[in-house]
């Protein structure tokens, strides 16, 4: 999977899995690993494929969500 920001931005974008869209990852995500994520279909047709990940949170909850979505792949 492909991660772009978070260093600079509030958010953190992440490519889908070959064959799942957005509101798929978006279940997978919720059923999966209890969290949820942004779809990003919401964000217009060049968001489709990707989701993401809010930082406005602590950065160790972000780092949590990555550590489920490492052990969901």
């Amino acid at each position: 999977m492909k991660v772009w920001g978070g260093e600079n931005a509030p958010y953190v974008w992440v490519g889908c899995p070959e064959g799942v869209d957005s509101w798929g990852m978006f279940q997978k995500m919720l059923e999966g690993a209890q969290v949820v994520v942004t779809p990003g279909a919401g964000f217009g047709a060049a968001g489709e494929g990707y989701f993401r990940i809010s930082a406005f949170n602590s950065r160790e909850n972000v780092e949590e969500v990555c550590r489920r979505l490492a052990e969901m792949v």
